[in-house]
């Protein structure tokens, strides 16, 4: 069995994801022609590939998330003409299940992301922050993704949820309070964390190594998001026992305790050593090796049907 991944070499998540899946899987195809599945990783990304080839090949699609307000006629119009190409879609969680089953009758196979447990692991928490220049006595609140529209670089990207982020910022804020940011496009954040006079560092564009580091230097990680395909953060900061919140979305409730999802406008929690140990626990089962073959079974029954 062969497989064909195409990625959208946008410098995102779903790059990683089949660079990591390349270095692990040894059911390669560098070109579509020789593959027996074209795994569409970035399914917007689907015309890449000629429809002559689609149609001679087993297509697998995955859908990551759906924000429901961003899902225009135009975005349901592309999802039918693609449809006829694809023989199943691949979902990251159940609440992407549910959206795309009224759009499709091909079947859909949810199966979450994976990490590499050889980049996240327990480091520690001194020796990140000093390594950052933080100060030891802060209280160190992570967030590390993309969170402002690109086309204004000011407006909120509501699904990610920066203004539920940073009114929770409001309400936890004491004198040691500082936020480390990563992830590009953090403009609307920044701007709310210097209007409620809240200390901040940012790295921008972080490596993998320091992006542990980062996570590393946390006391708290917050997920404040309104639609989530993972997060992939959630699986990072569990492996790494970084205290995590979250909002109810994408495959948090798989890994977070249920104290630890929260209603992020109306609660406040800080999660106890036991929720800590039980997010850990349960992170486990997506540990890359051990998840990849989880994936190959996906692709196996694709093949056989």
């Amino acid at each position: 069995m062969k497989i064909f991944t195409l990625a959208p070499r946008e410098n995102w998540i779903c790059d990683r994801i089949a660079e990591e899946w390349n270095s692990v899987s040894c059911h390669l195809s560098e070109n579509p022609h020789d593959a027996d599945i074209i795994w569409l990783l970035a399914g917007w990304c689907w015309n890449h590939i000629p429809t002559n080839i689609l149609e001679l090949k087993k297509v697998v699609v995955t859908v990551h998330h759906i924000v429901p307000e961003k899902f225009s006629r135009e975005k349901i119009k592309d999802f039918i003409i693609r449809d006829q190409f694809v023989d199943a879609y691949h979902v990251p969680n159940h609440k992407t299940k549910e959206f795309i089953s009224s759009l499709t009758y091909k079947p859909i196979f949810v199966l979450g992301y994976w990490y590499d447990e050889k980049k996240w692991h327990h480091a520690s928490r001194a020796e990140c922050r000093n390594l950052l220049n933080l100060p030891e006595d802060s209280f160190v609140v992570g967030s590390f993704q993309r969170d402002t529209e690109g086309h204004d670089l000011i407006s909120p990207k509501l699904e990610k949820g920066p203004d539920r982020l940073c009114d929770y910022l409001k309400k936890i804020k004491t004198e040691n309070t500082h936020v480390l940011l990563g992830g590009f496009r953090r403009q609307y954040v920044i701007n709310r964390l210097e209007e409620e006079g809240i200390t901040y560092s940012y790295f921008e564009l972080a490596t993998m190594d320091t992006l542990r580091i980062m996570y590393g230097a946390c006391d708290l990680y917050v997920i404040a998001s309104r639609n989530e395909g993972g997060p992939q953060a959630v699986l990072e900061a569990c492996a790494m026992k970084i205290p995590t919140i979250s909002t109810n979305v994408g495959m948090v409730s798989e890994v977070l305790s249920e104290k630890s999802i929260i209603d992020i406008e109306n609660e406040v929690y800080h999660p106890a050593e036991e929720d800590i140990e039980y997010a850990y626990e349960r992170v486990r089962q997506f540990e890359i090796q051990l998840h990849h073959q989880k994936y190959l079974e996906m692709f196996k029954e694709v093949i056989l049907n």
